[in-house]
């Protein structure tokens, strides 16, 4: 039988392909929004869209100005609970007092299909505050 054994070459190749991947996976902080924040009149799905990827173990931080009307977060369970803005299955995550000012940090730490929405007055449906976010994982 022969022992399996590595060479100078392939250590050095895996002590920099361990190194890399170490780097590699840093999470990132972003704020919903960017500038604009969390708020209403703001096209999330859009701004989501454009941002990502997004990936595990990112946080999210929702978060609004006091100068503008509170909104919440909300975790929707599925595809038509986004699309029709239904409420009635979903998650309080933050309320509009924890949102306010530093905002409400939210970890993507599944691979699964992430519906947000804000659940005060018209903000789903008319003022656009709703967004899809699917976290990747790093290589």
């Amino acid at each position: 039988m022969g022992s399996i054994g590595f060479n100078a070459q392939q250590i050095i190749l895996l002590v920099a392909l361990g190194a890399s991947l170490l780097t590699v996976t840093r999470a990132e902080t972003v704020i919903v929004g960017g500038s604009e924040n969390w708020r209403y009149g703001y096209n999330y799905t859009e701004w989501a869209a454009n941002t990502a990827p997004f990936y595990f173990h990112d946080t999210l931080v929702f978060k609004y100005e006091n100068s503008t009307p509170p909104h919440s977060v909300y975790l929707l369970p599925n595809l038509w609970s986004y699309s029709t803005c239904d409420f009635s299955k979903a998650k309080l995550l933050a309320n509009p007092t924890q949102v306010k000012g530093d905002g409400f940090e939210f970890v993507l730490n599944q691979w699964r299909v992430f519906y947000f929405a804000s659940g005060e007055a018209n903000d789903c449906k008319e003022g656009l505050m709703k967004m899809v976010i699917v976290p990747w994982p790093r290589f």
